[in-house]
């Protein structure tokens, strides 16, 4: 006898649907069995928790006795949290864009009962309407589809399974690809076509962060001075800043916009955004020293530290969009939206000043509420107007705290704590806060300790339970955060950790034969196809990141396999699909790193010569190659700074460009000048 079996599972995204009358199998060999034995097709759901549409589907359909009896009937039915299995998640969204169909969440496919799939949708409601067949018409359809037109559906699955053995092929000698940063500079200029002048971001809705696109405007702008690639960023940045994208109560930004002038945002947090936007700010901050990208880059720290910090150090994926309103209905945003009323009650004599600045009104500005937000006037007030709104602020988040909050998805995820991590130890060496570095190296402790088995990482932990799955941005974002560390702590042991990683990624994720990264293991036994790709989506993708951690190791160490790897994987995505390097932004940014690398080696003895660090820390260039050394380390005989020493016994600092290195400086005052010369 089938049932549900979710109640198995660790996941929270999982366990909402543990008591569907559906009998939901999680992904893995036992439900693939049970389907073969069944000669019955898999539905196949994917969603996570914090998907305001996979809450609907599930209300609608999943939890409706008749409906669930339909699929219990005709199918076998598999669940799985996109977060726990981005593998599958990304083979079966690239199945349904072969299909021509738009994707997104709830993932809804239809697969043959060995996995093979051969329809699909997103979101479908239980009966006809916005357009869309219902669901249970949809269900009796395809089910029909695989039992009375199986050869067709057999030559529709081999169809798309080719395309993944193309898609996946990537020759290392595939035209030239990537040469200069000429060509770059080429890109970035074209990309300037997509981006919004008036609101910030790209054109059209809904309107994503989009920080690894902004990264490389904002590189642009630091290599030519063109004004309008830092346009195109600080407009977008303030818009965020101001928008009700961002929570101005307690902190963060919100994972998309649904309208073009950062107004009403879909309302569940993501840990990865906000790591991404913490980095872009800070970057953009050390050449800009801007106030607001200050304030906005410590309150989305402390919202993370405060919302998001789980017990052992780790960072949480998600809050949910949906909470309970005043009358106990679940809906979107609810924990975030104001009545002018209670405006007015709870800050009294302040009430009008807060209401100006925040587009409060009795009308409201989203379904006759009000989401706050500042994007009437975008700039800063006086210091004391300022102080005022502060204060406000303060007392509407106190009341804001009886609310029942959103969920909050518990699963700690290697791959997006990584990019926290990298973000938090930029972010604390740039404005010198040692907390923030300390939280970074606690959050690393606690993936080292639990989701780490020898030279293998575990990409998910959740409820005293790391999964076995491991995948190439768990190791490209993990490495990132190393190599973040080192830079902000100098402690060799970050320095070995991002070394071995690289190891485990060529030993279990390269294709000796070709180039790049598959996103899943060799090992990984339950997948029908190995997917590969350097195209950034809401997170970098894990080749792009790996082309600047490699690019980063060879200029730390000298090795040249890491400078040969990293050309490979530039080489082959570039010649592969050319003209798509505003798709690749992550892998731009390790060829920039690569041609133009900043090395700045700081040689002292332990606690000295941090007037030096600072100084190098205060330099704009994200290309920066910081090393730390005691006097009586010694470099690998590759680095254009071995042999280098001491100046009359003073901490001495060196730069470094490609091989060759200037004269040394005992002062911070000319090491200043040669950095921002």
């Amino acid at each position: 006898m089938i049932s549900n079996r979710l109640n198995e599972e660790t996941s929270p995204y999982l366990k909402q649907h543990q008591d569907n009358p559906v009998h939901w199998q999680p992904w893995g060999d036992k439900a693939f069995k049970i389907a073969k034995k069944s000669k019955k097709p898999i539905l196949l759901s994917i969603g996570y928790a914090a998907c305001h549409w996979c809450h609907v589907m599930a209300h609608e359909s999943f939890e409706d006795e008749t409906t669930a009896a339909l699929m219990n009937d005709l199918y076998i039915n598999i669940k799985v949290d996109r977060e726990e299995r981005p593998d599958v998640d990304q083979i079966y969204m690239m199945a349904l864009a072969m299909m021509g169909q738009q994707g997104g969440w709830p993932l809804t496919m239809f697969l043959t009962p060995d996995g093979k799939p051969y329809w699909g949708g997103t979101y479908f409601p239980p009966i006809s309407r916005y357009g869309q067949p219902g669901f249970t018409d949809i269900l009796q359809a395809v089910s029909g589809l695989y039992h009375e037109q199986r050869d067709k559906v057999d030559a529709n699955t081999e169809a798309i399974l080719g395309s993944f053995s193309q898609q996946a092929s990537l020759s290392v000698t595939s035209g030239s690809g990537l040469q200069s940063i000429e060509q770059i500079d080429i890109a970035a200029e074209q990309a300037l076509s997509m981006v919004d002048f008036q609101y910030g971001g790209m054109m059209g809705t809904p309107k994503f962060p989009q920080p690894s696109f902004l990264e490389m405007l904002w590189r642009a702008y630091l290599r030519t001075g063109n004004d309008r690639f830092q346009e195109a960023v600080i407009t977008s940045l303030t818009h965020m800043c101001q928008g009700g994208i961002y929570d101005h109560l307690g902190g963060g930004f919100a994972r998309y916009s649904t309208d073009v002038v950062w107004l009403v945002p879909h309302f569940e947090k993501m840990l990865y955004d906000n790591a991404q936007l913490i980095h872009l700010m800070t970057l953009v901050w050390q050449k800009t020293r801007d106030l607001l990208l200050a304030t906005r880059i410590g309150e989305t720290i402390d919202w993370s530290l405060r919302e998001l910090l789980l017990d052992g150090g780790a960072f949480a994926g998600t809050l949910d969009a949906d909470s309970p309103d005043t009358d106990g209905v679940s809906r979107e945003g609810a924990f975030y939206v104001w009545q002018e009323t209670e405006i007015d009650q709870l800050l009294g004599a302040n009430s009008e000043l807060f209401k100006n600045y925040y587009d409060i009104s009795w009308h409201g500005n989203w379904e006759q509420t009000n989401i706050l937000n500042r994007l009437g006037n975008l700039g800063l007030a006086d210091d004391e107007t300022e102080a005022k709104l502060t204060a406000c602020r303060g007392i509407l988040l106190e009341a804001r705290a009886s609310r029942q909050r959103p969920g909050l998805d518990d699963k700690i995820l290697a791959d997006w704590n990584g990019l926290m991590i990298a973000a938090l130890s930029l972010a604390g060496r740039a404005f010198d806060q040692p907390d923030w570095i300390r939280a970074a190296e606690n959050a690393f402790d606690f993936l080292l300790r639990e989701m780490t088995d020898g030279a293998r990482l575990k990409h998910s932990y959740c409820a005293g339970e790391a999964k076995q799955a491991d995948m190439l941005d768990d190791y490209a974002s993990m490495t990132k955060a190393a190599l973040g560390l080192y830079q902000a702590t100098g402690q060799t042991a970050y320095l070995d950790r991002a070394g071995q990683w690289a190891e485990s990624v060529d030993t279990h994720f390269r294709d000796q034969n070709s180039a790049g990264y598959y996103l899943s293991a060799d090992d990984a036994s339950d997948l029908i196809a190995r997917t590969r790709t350097a195209f950034d989506n809401a997170t970098p993708s894990g080749n792009g990141l790996m082309a600047e951690n490699l690019a980063r190791l060879f200029y730390l160490t000298g090795n040249q396999t890491y400078r040969d790897k990293m050309v490979q994987i530039i080489a082959g995505f570039t010649a592969q699909t050319p003209g798509q390097e505003a798709n690749m932004p992550s892998l731009v940014a390790g060829f920039e790193t690569l041609a133009t690398g900043l090395q700045v080696v700081i040689i002292a003895d332990t606690g000295e010569g941090e007037d030096l660090v600072e100084t190098a820390n205060a330099t704009a260039n994200p290309n920066l190659i910081l090393t730390r050394l005691t006097p009586d380390a010694e470099l690998s005989a590759g680095h254009p700074a071995t042999g280098k020493s001491l100046v009359d016994g003073r901490p001495t600092a060196y730069v470094c460009h490609g091989q060759t290195c200037g004269l040394p400086h005992t002062d911070p005052a000319g090491l200043k000048k040669e950095l921002f010369s």
